[in-house]
């Protein structure tokens, strides 16, 4: 009975062979686990948002959101090596090639300790006149600098999480990349109480309770890898940076990486705008913000399933499963999203109420929610055909139709319908352009990646991997 239920334990975290089988059912078996896991790492930011709301104040909730593109503007190197490995890794798994999968391991484990260096030394130097320029309110300007900067100083935790669990995801291990991103949730949350309730520490504490806790995950990460010498070698040779591997892991990874960075530059250029409007509205983002995080999870994790899903199959030279994959793949993650979102919609207002007891603040922050909620299952379509032609070695058209959709679309329309609603009660146009444009850029997105999906050119470029 013992060796029985072991077995069972055993076939839970080992990786998963999306080569046979129901595609619908082995894709929901690696997503579950991912949506937990992307809830879990939701967490993190609420935990800061929540405390620092809750302990701080109002204005400390809103240095915490407005230091959060400038984050992920500087995350794009990161992203990059874990979008490239994950595709590497499950075509390899895939095609049961043992020497190829162990170089690429090794080769990003190398090119992640050496964007974080990148990172520890332009962060901190840049974070204060990007904010200046953005013009932050000078009442929350400090606390974002030292909010940032803690968080750049401590990059290495939570680049090496993001990379190993992206390589445990591509060799179809999601379960383990959750268990330990549970852990160091709860490691978060614990430390986020300590250091701002019990040492007063502000909004310095929350970014230094969140750099030991991914700093965890990370090393939680290692010790699984090292354990998985039935799949791959992980040894001092390979972890030599090879040419061919880190330039194929750029090569697939930049697109994801580029189109990250224009995300991000127009979330600098749209909180911009966001600032004009005061910190009321900016901390009302915020909310929105980190409530939408959790709207998203499931669209992002059908992302990634997708994604390894097909990097599996193409590398077996099983392509009519991928179609399949993708059409149920689909529908599901859009069925879920419209689940979540309509349980969002219900019970908004109470967790907007988790982050302050400002009545306006969680009325403003759910009528930005309302306009929102109808794209969420717009992304679903996007995300899940997006995974599926980056899986396919096609990284190229997502990043492009993220470039129309960002810069194209969602930036004029967000200045243009501020700009046709000033009025003498509203002199910088009404705050709801922000959420709008995001609304018909996640729209026209979803209709975009369909119709380039249908056009098929991931199904050549698959064919040439």
């Amino acid at each position: 009975m013992n060796n029985t239920k072991l077995i069972k334990l055993q076939k839970i975290f080992a990786p998963i062979d999306m080569t046979t089988g129901n595609p619908g059912k082995r894709i929901v078996a690696f997503a579950v686990p991912m949506l937990i896991g992307n809830i879990a790492q939701q967490l993190y930011n609420t935990a800061d948002s929540v405390i620092v709301g809750r302990y701080v104040g109002d204005n400390a909730l809103a240095a915490v959101g407005s230091a959060a593109p400038i984050l992920n503007l500087l995350l794009v190197l990161f992203i990059g090596i874990s979008v490239g490995a994950g595709i590497m890794v499950s075509q390899y798994f895939g095609a049961k090639q043992r020497e190829d999968l162990s170089g690429t391991i090794g080769s990003c484990v190398t090119l992640t300790a050496i964007s974080s260096l990148i990172i520890m030394i332009i962060g901190p130097l840049v974070s204060g006149p990007l904010l200046e320029l953005l013009d932050t309110p000078e009442t929350i300007l400090g606390w974002c600098k030292s909010y940032l900067n803690i968080i750049f100083i401590g990059i290495l935790g939570m680049a090496y999480y993001n990379i190993l669990g992206g390589v445990l995801r591509g060799l179809g291990d999601s379960v383990s990349a959750l268990i330990y991103l549970l852990v160091a949730t709860v490691v978060n949350i614990v430390l986020d109480i300590l250091f701002v309730a019990s040492f007063d520490m502000g909004v310095a504490g929350v970014a230094l309770a969140t750099a030991i806790a991914q700093a965890l995950s990370a090393v939680l990460c290692f010790l699984k890898l090292l354990k998985m010498s039935d799949i791959f070698d992980f040894k001092k040779k390979y972890l030599k940076l090879h040419k061919k591997y880190a330039r194929m892991t750029i090569r697939l990874g930049f697109p994801s990486g580029l189109t990250q960075a224009i995300f991000s530059m127009a979330m600098i250029i749209v909180q911009s705008l966001t600032n004009s409007f005061g910190e009321m509205f900016i901390a009302a983002n915020v909310i929105v913000m980190r409530v939408d995080g959790f709207a998203m999870m499931p669209n992002f994790s059908f992302g990634t399933a997708m994604t390894t899903y097909a990097g599996q199959n193409v590398g077996a030279r099983e392509f009519g499963r991928v179609e399949q994959g993708a059409k149920q793949g689909t529908f599901i993650a859009m069925g879920v999203s419209a689940v979540i979102t309509a349980l969002i919609l219900i019970f908004g207002k109470q967790l907007m109420g988790i982050f302050t007891e400002t009545t306006e603040l969680v009325d403003m922050s759910m009528r930005m929610m309302r306009i929102l909620a109808v794209g969420y299952i717009a992304m679903a379509v996007t995300q899940s055909l997006s995974g599926i032609m980056r899986g396919a070695g096609d990284t190229m058209t997502p990043m492009w139709i993220s470039l129309v959709t960002t810069v194209a679309i969602r930036v004029p329309v967000a200045y243009g319908i501020a700009y046709i609603t000033r009025s003498d009660l509203y002199p910088g146009g009404r705050c709801e352009s922000v959420f709008i444009s995001l609304l018909v850029s996640w729209t026209l997105g979803a209709v975009i990646t369909f119709v380039c999906y249908k056009w098929g050119k991931w199904k050549q470029k698959a064919i040439e991997e």
